[in-house]
């Protein structure tokens, strides 16, 4: 019929913009992620800073890559989803996992970089090195936990229609709605918020830190190039917040239309749920001088601009 010719080329219109965007961003995480490990094989070490960025990368590279093979599936090969339902426990730990240490990520910067004269937050700047192991170690336990959930969810699906599948619908296994979903729904929204609530506190705060700090550099008539630099970090915060602000927001809609699949709504969720954690990455990238050189030489614009 018409109805289902339509609902499955928006199925395979939506792999295609997935795939556009998936692999692109795995390309890019894995970049972060061999650049450095070579440089903790030379080193024998990282700093809190690599640490964060290496689990961040491999987090978001397994991400979009059990994200995708899930899209994939949900379209080609419905039934694989029924049967392998450990793909939702893979995906919703990954994804929970890059939720956690990029709030990691954002924490450390502000401890790191803001400046504040009272005690507890000199102490956490003399203590933060020493704490991140044990922050990105509870970001872990905690995405396992919500992985673990997803698992324990889909292990046990009700479908609106068992015939649906054998008709090819886009998002044939629509699961109802019952009172055991609710749990698993509020624990998602409460990581959302309060990872969320995480990075628009610690952004925030550091925003206002470079803020009087470039105010302090105006009034005594400091150099412009210090001055420039701060701006740019400002920018750059700004950029990520705004981002983030759209990734939760579209996270939350994830959950309001978990159901209703096939509408523009879902796609629009979609693409931009896969587009932030490429589009951040090569964001942190650029503003790592090492690794923006690194990148920079595998690039073919800067190896024309060369010749």
């Amino acid at each position: 019929s018409s109805q289902q010719s339509n609902v499955t080329s928006y199925g395979a219109t939506t792999v295609a913009i997935i795939t556009l965007e998936a692999f692109p961003g795995m390309w890019i995480n894995a970049f972060l992620v061999c650049v450095l490990c070579i440089a903790w094989v030379k080193k024998k070490t990282l700093n809190s800073n690599e640490k964060i960025l290496l689990l961040l990368g491999c987090s978001r590279f397994c991400c979009l890559c059990f994200s995708w093979i899930y899209a994939f599936l949900s379209n080609v090969f419905p039934y694989c989803l029924l049967v392998y339902p450990i793909l939702q426990l893979l995906q919703g730990f990954f994804n929970s996992s890059n939720l956690w240490f990029s709030a990691c990520l954002c924490v450390f910067y502000c401890i790191k970089i803001a400046n504040f004269r009272n005690r507890p937050f000199i102490y956490l700047k003399v203590k933060i090195d020493r704490m991140v192991p044990l922050l990105l170690l509870g970001s872990g336990t905690l995405a396992l936990a919500v992985g673990i959930i997803a698992y324990d969810v889909a292990d046990k699906p009700h479908c609106n229609n068992s015939s649906s599948i054998g008709q090819g619908n886009f998002g044939t296994a629509t699961i109802k709605m019952d009172k055991r979903f609710f749990p698993s729904f509020f624990l998602a929204g409460f990581e959302y918020a309060a990872s969320f609530m995480t990075v628009i506190f610690s952004a925030v705060f550091l925003l206002f830190s470079l803020w009087r700090h470039k105010h302090k550099m105006q009034t005594n008539s400091m150099k412009d190039l210090s001055m420039d630099a701060h701006i740019r970090a400002m920018k750059s915060i700004l950029a990520f917040l705004v981002m983030y602000s759209i990734n939760f927001v579209c996270l939350v809609l994830s959950m309001v239309y978990a159901t209703k699949k096939g509408n523009f709504m879902t796609f629009l969720i979609v693409v931009f749920e896969y587009t932030f954690p490429g589009l951040h990455s090569l964001i942190l990238v650029f503003s790592n001088p090492k690794l923006e050189k690194t990148l920079l030489k595998f690039l073919p614009l800067e190896r024309s601009v060369k010749c």
